[in-house]
């Protein structure tokens, strides 16, 4: 590591340009790791926050269109109740409706129907439960926009009044969307369309989008799935039927693949082009009798130290960023997982592609350095 680290020393400005750009790339690392947990926590929070292991849609309903195409009824729900395995199966209704508060606040809602005792049902850290029938409990994020505890709201088109009784300690959204709880005979008149002083349809009372699961960890789903006439998903396959989630995912995912790829471009072009302007130094090291696996290994030290220094710092300011972009707005969460992982996998990267430049040492005849080519 002797010759790593002279030229480290003796060459550090343009190790510093390398670093920088490195540190660059970790920066946006960052920043597109908060931007996917926090696209994540504001598509589907609501249903990560549901303690179910599956959701059980009509049969023949398409994934990314379940949770606004699917109807299933009450004698589905029996059916998946008696599966061996499954130890509470309830009906749960979702829908996306506009309100006003009486304050004049608009507010878009992501409504779930549940039964108010049922396991489905939400434990408020303000207000109360569910249990009134115009009785709704709300994400905490809704405060944010502008809703309060004891507010009325009144659905656009049908004017039913909901009250908002309770909220609960976390984000819990859908689609980009509030989540609001309420009772699943409510979610049935606000899923047919019916206002107030009309009657519920008699199927109507009988109707929901899904059947909320949760069993043991061998339970059969296709059996269910057989005896109920559904297409079961496990929770979190489920995702994908959120408005927008697969194709918000994907696209970060790529974005984020292609970083991974340049870093290691970068790093290896860096090291390419050093590696070509040292070969005479290396060489004279080879003809003193310095080992293959000693010039790569000292090669490789230099990769790591660039690498790691420059990652730390990148980091640093991505997470200070982070911390501004917080508060904007933005749907952005930073999370010491996802950030760990992308920066080991940027200095995991950032290494194959310097070592697929050192490699080059190997092949360095040492009587290049001895006058031999010339």
């Amino acid at each position: 590591m002797f010759l790593a680290l002279r030229e480290l020393r003796f060459a550090r400005w343009r190790f510093a340009l390398m670093g920088s750009v490195v540190a660059l790339i970790a920066v946006l690392m960052v920043l597109l790791s908060g931007l996917s947990s926090g696209l994540v926590n504001d598509g589907v929070s609501g249903l990560q926050r549901l303690p179910v292991t599956a959701f059980a849609f009509d049969e023949g309903t398409k994934l990314d269109s379940a949770f606004s195409r699917s109807v299933v009824d009450t004698q589905q729900v029996e059916r998946w109740r008696q599966q061996p395995g499954v130890q509470a199966a309830e009906p749960f209704g979702t829908m996306l409706i506009n309100t006003r508060s009486d304050r004049g606040v608009p507010a878009d809602l992501a409504v779930f129907g549940v039964e108010p005792n049922s396991f489905l049902a939400p434990t408020p850290a303000e207000g109360s439960g569910l249990g009134a029938p115009d009785g709704i409990v709300v994400s905490r994020t809704a405060l944010d926009a502008g809703l309060r505890l004891g507010d009325t709201v009144t659905v656009d088109r049908i004017g039913t009044e909901l009250k908002v009784v309770g909220v609960t300690a976390d984000q819990r959204t859908y689609g980009h969307v509030d989540v609001a709880y309420l009772p699943l005979a409510a979610w049935q008149r606000l899923h047919a369309g019916v206002g107030p002083g009309q009657a519920l349809p008699p199927q109507a009372a009988d109707q929901a989008t899904a059947v909320a699961i949760r069993a043991d960890d061998n339970v059969d789903l296709a059996a269910g799935d057989a005896a109920a006439g559904t297409s079961s998903f496990e929770k979190k396959d489920s995702y994908g039927a959120s408005p927008g989630y697969t194709a918000e995912t994907s696209t970060l995912t790529l974005i984020r693949v292609f970083l991974y790829a340049i870093s290691a471009l970068v790093v290896g072009a860096f090291f390419t082009v050093w590696t070509i302007n040292r070969r005479h130094e290396l060489a004279v090291l080879r003809a003193m009798g310095a080992a293959k696996s000693y010039l790569l290994r000292d090669g490789l030290v230099q990769a790591l130290a660039i690498l790691t220094a420059s990652i730390a710092v990148g980091v640093g300011v991505g997470l200070a960023l982070g911390g501004l972009m917080g508060g904007s707005g933005v749907p952005f969460a930073l999370e010491a997982p996802a950030v760990a992982l992308a920066a080991v996998l940027l200095v995991l990267l950032g290494l194959l592609g310097a070592s697929a430049a050192i490699v080059r040492v190997t092949t360095v005849d040492p009587l290049a350095a001895l006058g031999g080519q010339r």
